[in-house]
């Protein structure tokens, strides 16, 4: 089959080890994420999360459904596909205008800073390419490519932050036990292990027959939610 490796950023750079991931993954990288609840401020309104056992079942649907697309966007961008074609299948697989712009907007924050800390020709391509914003999945895939990860490595940041910022943001909202919040992303661990293996998986098939065979799975009440959370005159988070 046809090779549809396009990617416009040299050799990556030797790999990295597990500290680099750290670094990409902490919550304290200025890549935006701290004014997103991930959907977690419509679901706390909707009072579909009321404790922490509500914010790990939200987790769980959301790690399954928008974490695992994310993760193999961001598996397969860091395997170096054509990040034009992953765009537009991270277009094709949000379907809500509010999540589209949330994304690019992510997306946008995440490559000034990745441009900063990682300098590298494929992220300034990227800049160019999309001057308002690629999808934040396909800008996180580049970077770990521009850092020395690989894939799995994409693929574990985009499962975390999939999950931590709900997390953080439900702290906020109801005044969760932070201690119970970190509880429950320690649970999620092995389902987060599960699912690293499986975007990697898809972005290996993705490398020979194109993007359209990415996971596809979708979160219509996340969807729903989002659409209307961004109607709200008045609201804590941007998303």
């Amino acid at each position: 089959m046809t090779d549809r490796t396009t990617s416009p950023a040299p050799a990556p750079s030797p790999a990295a080890g597990p500290a680099t991931l750290l670094v990409l993954a902490d919550g304290r990288f200025p890549a935006g994420g701290h004014a997103h609840s991930g959907g977690a401020e419509a679901a706390v309104k909707a009072g579909r999360i009321r404790d922490a056992a509500g914010l790990e079942e939200f987790c769980r649907g959301r790690l399954h459904t928008a974490g695992l697309v994310a993760a193999a966007l961001a598996a397969a961008a860091a395997l170096g596909l054509d990040p034009a074609e992953l765009d537009a299948a991270a277009d094709a697989r949000t379907p809500v205008p509010a999540l589209r712009t949330a994304s690019r907007k992510l997306g946008r924050q995440l490559l000034r800073a990745a441009r900063a800390v990682w300098p590298a020709p494929g992220l300034d391509a990227l800049a160019a390419a999309f001057p308002r914003g690629a999808h934040q999945p396909v800008v996180l895939g580049l970077t770990a490519r521009a850092a020395g990860l690989g894939p799995r490595d994409a693929a574990y940041a985009a499962l975390y932050e999939s999950v931590g910022g709900p997390a953080t943001a439900t702290v906020r909202l109801l005044g969760l036990d932070p201690f119970e919040a970190t509880a429950v992303l320690a649970r999620l661990a092995p389902a987060l292990d599960d699912l690293a293996g499986r975007a990697t998986a898809a972005a290996h098939r993705a490398r020979d027959e194109g993007a359209g065979v990415l996971p596809a799975a979708s979160a219509p009440l996340l969807d729903i939610a989002a659409h209307q959370h961004a109607q709200w005159p008045v609201r804590l988070f941007a998303s």
